[in-house]
């Protein structure tokens, strides 16, 4: 298969297998999704959607949040862990938001990314997910992903983000984060990986992760 063979594989195999893409992140507008990725990490949708209605309950925008403090918004937040960090991030960024743009969350990558406890990944995903704005953010699924399917060499999320964005058509980019994320999940996660269930990896993964592999099955 030529590499523009194998990106077509990719793409046709997870439009067949997620023609309808659900969100991940429970939220209702873009301040609740950029609060719910914020508390994402280093935890899991799940436990960050069992928590987010709790909060938003008692907060869903900037102007209620401030009212909170942040050892309240610590103790509502504490099981996805990190919560030090977090509520200080979401406290703060409530204030900024407030304060230069009018409550409103902010369209680009700039002014995102100078909210505090807001990296490029998060930024990213608020693009994408809430404006539509084409973004590819890369989390720990998709670079392990695009490793094994030979699309990157990259070392980190930067490189991969950057081998993504030239191989897949900007206007997949949205839809395909979100495919390749369930996929990783569903059919080559980190553990327990299955690479008979795994027809992408089996069809086009790289040469010494297939043999690496087969060699601890033996």
């Amino acid at each position: 298969m030529t590499k523009q063979e194998k990106v077509d594989f990719v793409i046709n195999t997870l439009n067949k297998l997620y023609p309808e893409i659900p969100i991940p992140l429970d939220h209702k507008d873009p301040y609740t999704l950029l609060i719910a990725v914020l508390m994402s990490a280093q935890s899991t949708d799940v436990r960050v959607n069992q928590i987010t209605p709790l909060l938003f309950e008692r907060a869903d925008n900037p102007y209620d949040m401030i009212k909170l403090s942040v050892e309240e918004i610590r103790e509502i937040i504490k099981p996805v862990g990190l919560s030090p960090m977090k509520s200080k991030g979401i406290h703060g960024l409530s204030h900024i938001l407030i304060d230069k743009h009018n409550g409103q969350v902010p369209k680009t990558y700039e002014e995102l990314e100078a909210l505090p406890a807001v990296g490029h990944k998060t930024a990213a995903v608020v693009l994408s997910q809430a404006f539509g704005i084409p973004a590819f953010p890369v989390d720990t699924h998709i670079h392990r992903l695009m490793y094994r399917w030979n699309l990157t060499n990259g070392k980190n999320v930067v490189q991969t983000e950057k081998d993504a964005k030239r191989i897949f058509p900007k206007e997949l980019w949205n839809d395909l984060h979100l495919q390749i994320i369930w996929y990783g999940r569903e059919y080559s996660p980190a553990r327990g990986w299955d690479l008979e269930k795994d027809i992408i990896t089996k069809t086009i993964g790289r040469k010494s992760v297939l043999d690496d592999y087969y060699k601890k099955k033996k």
